[in-house]
C-alpha cells in the first residue's frame, strides 16, 4: 500500500504542472448545445435479409444481429447449401435461410450465422471475456443458452446448450454482475430469477431458480411487467422496475431492501406498454472512492396507458405517454420521481447513452402499444435529452427524421465511432412486405448525432494511445490530439458498456465518467489526460468497454479497453 501511494504521488509530480494537480476538484463543463444541426441519417443496407429484433456490439467492432426462427424463411440463405432442421419448429422444419447475421462496422459487410432453436423475444449479456451469452426464447428455445465468441476470421458461429436454463425465459431481462455472472430475471409467467453460469453444486433445477414475488405483484391483466428494467447500483444491489413500481433488490439474499414510490401517472412502462429506461452516467468525480458519495439516477421514458393494449386489439389506438421520470435511486434517502414532458409521445422507443452523457430516444410510435399490428403513427424523429442541463425546458432537442418507420421489433445500439445503428421493425407474425400499413423492414441505418457534424472537427479529439487494460482504482493515461484545444476544464474521459438491445430496452448499458487527475500538453496539438480506473466492480463490472475522450462536448471515436 505504501509503495503504491509513493508511486502515485511520484506519477503526479512527474506528469502534472502544479496547477493541474487539483483539476479534479473543478466541475466538468456540460455538453455544448448544437443549434444548427439535427443529425444525419444514412442507409447502410436496404436489406440484410433479416429483421433486427436483437443487437449487440462486440469488442472486435462487429455486431451480432438476430431475429426469431418461427415465421418461415428469411431473405438470406445459409452458406454452402446448409439447412437447419428443427422437427418442432412451428412453421418450417427444414429451413435453409439465416435468422442471424454478423455485421462488420469497418467494412459495412455482413455474413449469415446459424441459429438452431427459436430466439424470439430473448435476452443477452456479454461476459468479461467478450463472449455473448444469449438466453431463452420461445418454443424449443425457451430453456436454451446460446454463446457467440468473437474470432478474427469467419469461423465463429453460435453454440447452443439445450435445457441449460431451469425455467422458461421468454421476455426476460439480463444484467452482468460484479463477479462476472449474469442474472436472468423474469419472463412470461416466470416470477423468478436465475444465474449464468449456474451453480455447479446445486443438484436439481429447482435449486437454480429463486422466487421473486415482486414480478407476480406487478403483473396486471395485460402483463405490463415483461422485460423488467434492471440496473446495477454502485453498492452491487439491483434496481428493478416493472409496470409502475420499482425496488432495490439484494439478489444474494433474495430480499427487497427498499421500494420506491410508484412513478407518477399510474400508467405502465414495461412490455407490452413498452417504455424504456437508462441508468444515467455514474460520475466518479463526485464523492470519494468506491460507492461513497456517488449518486445513481434512473430515467424512465414513454410507454402506453394501461388500457392501450386492450383498446389496440379492437383497433382503437390510444396516444402513447409523453412523460419521462427521473429517480435518484442511490445516494438519496427518500427520493421521489421528478417528471418531465417529452416533445413527442412515444411507445416502443429505445434509449441509449451517447458518449457525451446525453440520452438519445429513437424508434417507436405515437399511438398504440407493442404486439402484432398494434402500433400506429411512427415517430421517425429521435430526440436527444441533456440530463446535465439545469433548465428543464431546454433539455430536449428534436433531431432529423428518418425516412423509415421503426415500430415493433426494431432495435438500436451505439457504435464505436459514436453513430447509432438502427434496424428492424416487423409488426407482423410473418415477414410481410406488401399490402400492409407498415411493411417488414430488413434495412440497416445509422444515425449520426450532431456532435459528428463537420463543423465540430476542430474541437473533436482523436485518441492516439490508451492502455488496453484498466485496473480498478489504478491510474492510467490517454493520449489524444485535437486541432483547437480549449481548456482542460472541457475534457472528460468516459467509458460505456455496450448494450444488448431488444424490445425497447438496452440491457447492461452503463456509462462511468472517469475520475480526472489532470490534463497536460505534450506537444503542439497533443495532450495527455490522466485518470483513475473505476473504483469497484459494482460501479463498472468486468468486461470490454468503449472509452471516449470528450472535449468541449464533442467526443472522440471510442477505443476498446478491458476493465478488471
Amino acid at each position: 500500500m505504501f509503495k503504491s501511494l509513493i508511486f502515485s504521488l511520484s506519477f503526479l509530480l512527474i506528469f502534472f504542472p502544479p496547477k493541474h494537480i487539483f483539476s479534479q476538484l473543478l466541475p466538468i463543463s456540460p455538453p455544448i448545445i448544437y443549434p444548427d444541426t439535427q443529425g444525419e441519417w444514412n442507409l447502410l443496407h436496404a436489406s440484410i435479409g433479416i429483421s433486427a429484433m436483437h443487437m449487440q456490439l462486440l469488442h472486435n467492432n462487429k455486431v451480432i444481429i438476430f431475429d426469431r426462427t418461427d415465421f418461415g424463411p428469411s431473405n438470406l440463405s445459409l452458406p454452402g447449401g446448409r439447412c437447419r432442421y428443427d422437427p418442432v419448429d412451428t412453421v418450417l422444419q427444414n429451413d435453409c435461410t439465416a435468422h442471424s447475421v454478423l455485421y462488420d462496422i469497418g467494412t459495412n459487410q455482413y455474413r449469415p450465422l446459424t441459429i438452431q432453436t427459436d430466439t424470439w423475444c430473448s435476452s443477452g449479456a456479454v461476459l468479461p471475456n467478450g463472449t455473448l451469452i444469449q438466453t431463452g426464447g420461445f418454443n424449443d428455445g425457451d430453456h436454451v443458452v446460446r454463446t457467440f465468441s468473437p474470432c478474427i476470421d469467419d469461423s465463429c458461429d453460435w453454440t447452443e446448450f439445450p435445457n441449460y436454463l431451469s425455467e422458461r425465459r421468454w421476455y426476460a431481462t439480463n444484467q452482468i454482475l460484479p463477479d462476472g455472472r449474469v442474472i436472468i430475471v423474469g419472463g412470461r409467467r416466470q416470477f423468478s430469477y436465475e444465474f449464468y453460469p449456474r451453480n455447479p453444486h446445486a443438484s436439481s433445477s429447482n435449486l437454480q431458480s429463486f422466487d421473486l414475488r415482486f414480478l407476480l405483484d406487478t403483473r396486471d391483466y395485460n402483463e405490463n411487467n415483461l422485460y423488467p428494467f434492471l440496473h446495477l447500483l454502485p453498492d452491487g444491489n439491483l434496481f428493478i422496475f416493472a409496470n409502475t413500481r420499482s425496488i432495490v433488490f439484494d439478489y444474494k439474499q433474495n430480499r427487497v431492501i427498499k421500494e420506491f414510490p410508484q412513478i407518477d401517472g399510474g400508467d405502465p412502462r414495461n412490455y407490452p406498454s413498452s417504455g424504456s429506461s437508462v441508468l444515467l452516467p455514474l460520475d466518479e468525480n463526485n464523492g470519494g472512492g468506491g460507492s461513497g458519495g456517488i449518486e445513481a439516477e434512473v430515467m424512465v421514458c414513454g410507454g402506453a396507458p394501461r388500457s392501450s393494449y386492450g383498446h389496440a386489439v379492437n383497433n382503437i389506438f390510444e396516444r402513447a405517454l409523453s412523460t419521462c421520470g427521473r429517480l435518484l435511486v442511490f445516494g438519496h434517502a427518500n427520493p421521489s420521481w421528478v417528471m418531465e414532458d417529452m416533445p413527442l409521445p412515444r411507445v416502443m422507443g429505445d434509449m441509449l447513452i451517447l458518449p457525451t452523457g446525453d440520452v438519445i430516444i429513437i424508434n417507436g410510435a405515437e399511438s398504440g402499444t407493442s404486439g402484432w399490428e398494434l402500433g400506429r403513427d411512427p415517430v421517425t424523429r429521435p430526440i436527444i435529452y441533456r440530463p446535465s442541463s439545469k433548465i428543464v425546458g431546454q433539455r430536449y432537442s428534436i433531431m432529423a427524421p428518418s425516412p423509415r418507420s421503426r415500430l415493433y421489433h426494431s432495435s438500436a445500439i451505439l457504435l464505436t465511432d459514436g453513430r447509432v445503428l438502427v434496424g428492424g421493425s416487423n409488426p407482423h407474425v410473418y415477414y410481410n412486405f406488401t399490402d400492409v400499413m407498415y411493411p417488414t423492414d430488413l434495412s440497416l441505418e445509422s444515425f449520426s448525432p450532431p456532435y459528428l457534424s463537420a463543423e465540430y472537427a476542430d474541437v473533436r479529439p482523436k485518441i492516439v494511445a490508451v492502455n488496453e487494460t484498466l485496473g480498478y482504482g489504478e491510474m492510467f493515461k490517454v493520449s489524444f490530439t485535437v486541432s483547437e484545444y480549449l481548456s482542460w476544464r472541457e475534457v472528460s474521459v468516459r467509458i460505456i458498456l455496450p448494450s444488448f438491445t431488444t424490445h425497447s430496452f438496452a440491457m447492461n448499458q452503463r456509462m462511468v465518467v472517469i475520475k480526472m487527475m489532470g490534463v497536460y500538453r505534450e506537444a503542439s496539438g497533443s495532450y495527455n489526460v490522466v485518470g483513475v480506473g473505476p473504483s469497484t466492480a459494482e460501479i463498472a463490472p468486468p468486461g470490454y468497454y468503449l472509452l471516449f475522450v470528450v472535449h468541449s462536448g464533442t467526443p472522440s471515436s471510442g477505443m476498446w479497453v478491458k476493465i478488471g
